[in-house]
């Protein structure tokens, strides 16, 4: 029997727009990627239910983009290989935040989260026209499972999501049950073939990233660690593939240092300089702090730890100031992460690369809080505060980058500005992100100036002149340090 939820492709989109949109009014936009990917999955986990897949699911599968996004490419093959390589259900790090977000609110977006993903899946499963028995489970597990997050979360009560089991139109075996796995892997040689040498032709190249790397300001210290890291794994490839013993080694690192030194983004490079070579498969690079990993509730943190360190499976994990995980004492939440983690670097040990970041003193303490990480962590990179004329040359680059000129009398006063807030930095001090906040002061008074112009040209909206340079606040500091100097 046929389905009342079957919709042509434009006409799902059109009503995962809607719906998507109604959802980013109550929560956040900036969800959008890590919704579609989650609705993706869930799309994928759901199929291999169907009893079978068709080209309506290709279609239906590119329908899958909120606004603004990038629309996916499926293909046939590509989307019946993922169908069978589909994992378990796992709800999303970005769910549990929104669950702990409402409890504290009083709202209840996350409630209507499950009821919109309710409906979504519903259309999905009716994409070959009928919804299966098994697909109706599958559905109902996901509701069951964000409910229980929300229930535990202390989430007030909303209207009830869709019964999935009442839309049942076909009991057949699904796609997975008519075609056991072993099946799928004799049939599939081609198919793997080709997903082998999409991965090989998307991966990074390494002299790129180490060029990168090398156009980072200062960090002089960290490239040249960086660079004798690359050729110590390099040799172990090498052995390796000529049947020499390789003594085990961990590639687990911490980053010390203040915030806006270049942490992140050394983890970034990092990341995709260890999958150039082949120490990763993917490189991907997961950044999150203690708000990511640890939950409000008994039982919940190990779960959300869980489900952070399988999506970075095949990449790094980054955690930033992670020191806040072991600083709540003996029975606070951070610790069941900290252990989940550990659990994790010896389960994926060739799979996974933690890193750790934060000041110094902290980290140092974090590292002695676990007789485990000390020992899983042998590779330690500092990364010292930018000087003035480092901070400096930060600033010319982000003028280049986003189209900004700066005569030499504005550039003289930047440079002594920068000196100065490097000289009088205290525990505040952000690095490259005070660099980053000042130009976009800068940026704002240039747009207040260019206001009372009649008709800028196209030299005055590139122009950054004395008047845009320093704030009240900010001439008071270098006159301050100016001071100090005599």
């Amino acid at each position: 029997m046929p389905t009342s939820w079957n919709r042509s492709p434009e006409e799902f989109h059109k009503t995962y727009i809607a719906n998507t949109d109604a959802f980013y009014r109550l929560g956040n936009s900036g969800l959008a990627p890590e919704l579609d990917k989650f609705v993706t999955q869930c799309a994928l986990g759901l199929w291999s239910r169907s009893a079978g897949v068709t080209q309506e699911h290709v279609d239906m599968a590119n329908m899958i983009y909120s606004k603004g996004q990038r629309s996916p490419s499926w293909m046939l093959w590509t989307l019946t290989s993922a169908v069978c390589e589909t994992d378990i259900f796992m709800p999303p790090i970005f769910f549990w935040n929104l669950a702990e977000s409402d409890a504290k609110r009083g709202t209840v977006a996350s409630r209507t989260f499950i009821r919109m993903v309710t409906n979504i899946l519903l259309y999905l499963a009716a994409a070959d026209d009928d919804v299966t028995m098994d697909e109706a489970r599958y559905i109902t597990e996901v509701i069951d499972k964000l409910t229980a997050i929300c229930d535990a979360s202390g989430v007030g009560k909303g209207k009830e999501a869709l019964n999935p089991m009442d839309y049942v139109t076909s009991t057949e075996a699904s796609f997975l049950d008519k075609n056991p796995p072993a099946v799928q892997t004799a049939s599939a040689g081609s198919t793997a073939a080709q997903n082998t040498a999409e991965e090989q032709a998307e991966k990074p190249n390494f002299d790129e990233l180490m060029e990168q790397l090398e156009s980072l300001v200062g960090l002089e210290e960290v490239k040249k660690d960086i660079k004798s890291l690359m050729n110590l794994v390099k040799v172990r490839q090498l052995r390796k593939q000529n049947d020499l013993p390789v003594a085990p080694m961990s590639l687990h690192m911490v980053f010390m240092g203040n915030p806006g030194t270049g942490k992140t983004t050394v983890a970034r490079l990092m990341s995709g300089l260890l999958s150039a070579i082949g120490v990763l498969n993917k490189g991907q690079l997961v950044e999150v702090d203690r708000s990511g990993l640890v939950a409000g509730y008994v039982g919940q943190t190990a779960l959300k730890t869980q489900e952070v360190i399988q999506s970075a499976i095949g990449g790094v994990l980054f955690i930033d100031e992670a020191y806040s995980l072991s600083s709540g004492g003996e029975n606070d939440f951070g610790r069941e992460a900290i252990e989940t983690i550990l659990k994790a670097m010896e389960d994926h040990r060739d799979e996974l690369i933690v890193i750790v970041a934060g000041y110094s003193g902290p980290m140092q303490d974090f590292l002695s809080s676990n007789p485990g990480l000390e020992s899983r962590f042998n590779k330690y990179f500092w990364f010292p505060d930018y000087t003035g004329e480092q901070l400096m040359k930060i600033f010319e680059g982000q003028c280049k980058k986003n189209g900004y000129t700066v005569d030499e009398e504005a550039s003289a006063l930047a440079a002594k500005f920068f000196q100065a807030l490097y000289e009088e930095r205290d525990e505040n001090f952000g690095n490259a992100r005070d660099v980053r906040n000042r130009f976009e002061d800068m940026v704002s008074r240039q747009a207040n100036r260019l206001a009372q112009m009649e008709a800028p040209t196209r030299e005055d909206l590139m122009a950054l002149t004395m008047d845009d340079i320093l704030d009240e606040e900010d001439r008071k500091l270098l006159e301050e340090a100016e001071e100090t100097e005599e």
